[in-house]
């Protein structure tokens, strides 16, 4: 069951669950990657995806295929650097990957730890000296940290197809609801914290789980939609309207402790039935993810035991950066102090 594309050098506390939908191309699931690595996020988490059938995974494959294997050799070729060397780079992110630089007792405590904890996913290979031939050619390797990659079809998640006596052809930005207490209920005892992520609609540019580390293991934070795509094609009265009511949701990054994600999870699916099921007459376009989690968090009644966190900073679309220039997005957005943007018509 599943596909292991990368095992990772340990047991991590933080999962990110990217899903992948039908309409994600080579190039935007290859930059999802891309950016989650330079941030560092695989550092600390375990990275799984979750494609939309069968044949989406076995096109996109290769990509994850092909972006796990230019990580390890770069990172593996990184941690042969001498020091002077690696500290003088000009764009220092894979020491990260490096676990150096500890106290020297915290370090053998650590080390004893880490040995009883294998990571989960996949049986227990570990990189020997001469697997590391296989990346470079010398001598000492730093000890390596990075995370596993992990891919399930939905099928695999959800066999019995929850949601097909409700909607006739149910989309993954709702039929991902019905894949998670299955992949969560497995993991739960594994993860301290979750991040849930639209891997077509999204880029994450830091480190989002700095919200929620120390907070409770029912925390759940989401972030306001800039409203920009809700806007077109709206009267001058409606954006008066809407002005002065909440800024929406944005149901495409979610974070939070493994309580408050499963619990918020579990809401979601029922309110996904519920919703369904009051427009029989309406089946097809009637309920949308936005208008489900937007609905639940105004509901206190139904997120009672979860400790609901907004941000105040709004998702932007990259194409409206200050400064953007679209022959150069690549840096533009890279460089920017936003924590996610929307892709909107941009490429990265």
């Amino acid at each position: 069951m599943g596909t292991l594309y990368r095992r990772g050098t340990k047991a991590m506390s933080e999962l990110i669950v990217g899903h992948v939908s039908e309409y994600v191309g080579e190039r935007e699931l290859r930059s999802f990657l891309r950016i989650l690595h330079y941030i560092g996020l695989p550092a600390k988490s375990d990275l799984v995806l979750i494609f939309s059938d069968s044949v989406s995974s076995s096109l996109l494959s290769s990509v994850v295929e092909e972006e796990s294997e230019s990580f390890l050799k770069l990172v593996h070729l990184y941690g042969e650097l001498n020091e002077t060397v690696r500290d003088s780079a000009v764009n220092n992110r894979l020491i990260r990957y490096l676990r150096v630089g500890r106290d020297e007792e915290k370090e053998a405590n650590r080390e004893a730890q880490e040995k009883k904890k294998e990571p989960i996913w996949g049986k227990g290979t570990r990189f020997t000296r001469s697997t590391l031939s296989n990346y470079s050619n010398a001598g000492e390797v730093e000890p390596l940290s990075y995370g596993s990659v992990v891919g399930f079809d939905v099928s695999e998640l959800d066999p019995e197809n929850s949601l097909s006596g409700f909607l006739n052809h149910a989309p993954l930005s709702l039929r991902r609801w019905a894949c998670y207490p299955m992949l969560l209920g497995r993991v739960k005892r594994n993860f301290k914290n979750i991040m849930l992520v639209d891997a077509k609609v999204l880029l994450v540019l830091r480190d989002p789980f700095t919200r929620v580390r120390n907070r409770s293991p029912k925390s759940l934070f989401l972030f306001n939609d800039s409203g920009e795509s809700l806007k077109r094609g709206k009267s001058n009265s409606a954006k008066t309207r809407d002005h002065l009511d909440p800024k929406p949701l944005n149901p495409g990054l979610i974070i939070g402790g493994g309580r408050g994600i499963r619990r918020f999870a579990n809401a979601v699916l029922i309110e996904i039935v519920r919703a369904t099921t009051d427009h029989k007459g309406k089946r097809k376009n009637s309920v949308s993810e936005s208008g489900i989690v937007n609905k639940l968090v105004g509901n206190s009644y139904v997120l009672k035991n979860v400790n609901l966190i907004t941000s105040a900073e709004s998702i932007q679309e990259a194409s409206s950066l200050t400064g953007f220039n679209s022959s150069e997005s690549g840096s533009s957005i890279l460089s920017s102090n936003h924590t996610v943007l929307q892709r909107g018509g941009v490429t990265v």
